[in-house]
């Protein structure tokens, strides 16, 4: 597949390079993707000490349904974006935080915004597309799955946190085709060069720990590289331990992508 997502998906349009200028500002910037004529706003974190002479690691972190909307702030104050502000010496990277409107998931059209957030990214700043990660939590962690099953390629490791494939027959249905009966193993079929580490809270109400337990049991069946935390007596907020973790962090920079 190739590294030009304009090339993937024939809707969005990028020229010129990466920037040679410094970046005059850090932290939570405001940015835009347009799509087809649209205005898709997200926000990037770039960190201090950001300098196009070297080439960073860049994250792309999918909220969970109750950060979308359009506010432009709320999707950074959970999850990673929490534990950059908590943490921000263990997350050297530039992150990108697209938001998902209301009512929507990050199956279909909205994946498709995520990716040309992270592609608009990579061109505006000093990246390294060997060091490209995919994050994501609740219905971000649907969206993790469903954007690696589509680009596996385009990544170098991924951290899903309380995920699924699919929860019943309305919004939050698989996005596997129907044709498919054995999702979990399809999905580690396509997803096996992947290193992967899942976190889930064994007394998660909202998504059933089951739907981790299924992919990772089918992950290690085909020889994923893939780490596992199971949380004791944890409910749905498995996120905080999740990106809190100077392990987990860890592990993430040390991946590069396989070729």
């Amino acid at each position: 597949m190739t590294r030009n997502l304009a090339r993937v998906t024939g809707v969005i349009a990028l020229a010129g390079s990466v920037s040679s200028a410094p970046t005059p500002q850090s932290g939570f910037l405001d940015r835009t993707a347009r799509i087809q004529g649209v205005d898709h706003p997200y926000k990037v974190f770039v960190p201090d000490g950001y300098t196009p002479d070297s080439r960073w690691p860049v994250i792309l972190f999918l909220h969970g349904a109750g950060e979308r909307g359009a506010d432009g702030v709320v999707h950074t104050k959970i999850g990673l974006g929490r534990a950059i502000r908590e943490f921000p010496s263990r997350y050297p990277a530039i992150v990108v935080f697209p938001q998902a409107p209301l009512d929507t998931t990050w199956v279909g059209e909205q994946g498709r915004v995520a990716m040309a957030a992270l592609e608009k990214t990579l061109h505006e700043f000093s990246t390294d597309r060997d060091r490209v990660y995919l994050t994501g939590l609740s219905m971000g962690g649907q969206g993790a799955w469903s954007v690696a099953y589509a680009h596996s390629d385009q990544f170098a490791a991924a951290v899903v946190v309380c995920g699924f494939i699919g929860i019943g027959s309305g919004a939050f249905a698989s996005f596997m085709p129907a044709s498919v009966t054995d999702p979990p193993a399809a999905l580690a079929t396509r997803i096996r060069r992947l290193p992967v580490w899942v976190y889930h809270g064994d007394a998660d109400r909202t998504v059933p720990v089951d739907e981790s337990r299924t992919v990772v049991a089918s992950l290690k069946a085909a020889g994923a590289d893939v780490q596992y935390t199971e949380l004791p007596g944890v409910g749905h907020n498995s996120w905080d331990a999740a990106f809190g973790s100077a392990d987990v962090a860890a592990w993430l920079f040390k991946q590069r992508k396989k070729r």
